[in-house]
């Protein structure tokens, strides 16, 4: 490992912990969530089980400051895990190549309302209803504690990122790389930034 200069920030070889860091990668997840009348959903591959109560579940998700959920998250507190099947694929590019701030994209996508108003996708592995009780900054994104208050499992098999790339038509696969890559360089930037603020006090809104 070694360092960046003049600064005290590493600098990790990808190549030497990239496998490492593929085996923490969850199912593809539609993150939804309301607020203020309003409903959106992205696509999100970071989230994780934060509880060993079985009876009291609770998760961490990853979200994004840019991202437009990230904000709606911010101001209601709550917020929806669908876990897509593989007859979900194209949802990778409704959801995952959009901006909500453009226009509503659940528009064409059958949905229910869960116990926390967020949107529960039909069709999907199964879903977790959640309420954030917490959360941590971290420059570019927020880790959201949250626990489950509802949730289903339907049957079949989750669809994993390492299983939906190699079967994304080559237009979608090159764009979705261009954004990643952007995304990437903004959060080069943000992720020294971080807020140390509780989420008690509501600071970290995003745009």
């Amino acid at each position: 490992m070694s360092q960046s200069p003049n600064s005290d920030t590493p600098n990790i070889n990808p190549a030497s912990v990239g496998p490492l860091l593929a085996q923490l990668g969850a199912p593809l997840l539609a993150v939804s969530t309301h607020a203020n009348g309003v409903d959106n959903a992205q696509i999100a591959v970071t989230a994780s089980a934060a509880s060993i109560v079985l009876h009291r579940p609770r998760v961490i998700v990853q979200i994004y400051h840019t991202n437009y959920t990230h904000q709606l998250i911010a101001e209601s507190g709550v917020m929806a895990l669908n876990f897509l099947s593989p007859e979900q694929l194209p949802l990778i590019w409704q959801l995952g190549m959009h901006s909500g701030r453009d226009g509503d994209k659940l528009v064409d996508i059958p949905y229910e309302r869960g116990v926390t108003g967020s949107p529960i996708l039909t069709g999907g592995f199964g879903y977790l209803d959640c309420r954030v009780v917490n959360a941590m900054d971290g420059g570019d994104m927020t880790a959201f504690l949250a626990e489950v208050v509802a949730g289903a499992t339907h049957g079949g098999q989750p669809l994993r990122w390492r299983d939906a790339r190699p079967r994304l038509p080559q237009q979608w696969a090159d764009e979705w790389d261009r954004k990643i890559a952007g995304e990437m360089a903004v959060s080069e930037i943000a992720m020294d930034t971080v807020n140390p603020a509780a989420w008690a006090n509501r600071t970290f809104k995003g745009s």
